[in-house]
């Protein structure tokens, strides 16, 4: 019984709110007095330590970056065996024996071994956490090499 009395208060007085807010009695005063134009711009150039000019972005872009890595040869042209280089090295580090062929055994090693390394019970399954330490580790965004923000504000 207590609670629909508390809401009853409680609709009462977010009406009364209502008709205080919008009522149209009340006027915002001044926060702060006016300051003349000439010392809003100066008090802004003394607290902005941000430089006048953006720096300058490199000119190679993401993908030209990329292309220059398979480019060993820097004829701006990409061959078949510049393509393949990473999955020639892949391939031979899979390919224990060194006979150019990849068998089925020579193939789950590096699977069996991953498992292996995971499972640090050696309870032949693995827990959630464990599994988590078999996923590919990415790199992280590339981040713009920017000067620190203090050496920023010491050149100003």
């Amino acid at each position: 019984m207590w609670r629909y009395l508390a809401g009853g208060i409680a609709v009462i007085a977010v009406i009364v709110a209502g008709f205080m807010m919008f009522s149209g009695t009340a006027r915002p005063g001044t926060l702060l007095p006016a300051q003349p134009v000439s010392q809003v711009g100066e008090a802004a150039v003394a607290r902005d330590p941000l430089p006048d000019a953006a720096p300058e972005a490199t000119e190679k872009t993401r993908e030209q970056k990329r292309f220059d890595r398979y480019d060993k040869d820097r004829d701006a042209k990409i061959t078949r065996d510049e393509y393949l280089v990473q999955r020639r090295k892949a391939y031979a580090r899979l390919d224990v024996n060194n006979d150019g062929t990849l068998s089925f055994d020579e193939w789950a090693v590096k699977a069996t071994t991953k498992f292996a390394e995971a499972d640090r019970d050696r309870s032949g399954a693995m827990t959630a956490p464990e599994f988590a330490t078999t996923a590919v580790k990415r790199k992280g965004p590339i981040r713009a090499k920017c000067p620190p923000a203090q050496a920023v504000a010491e050149e100003s």
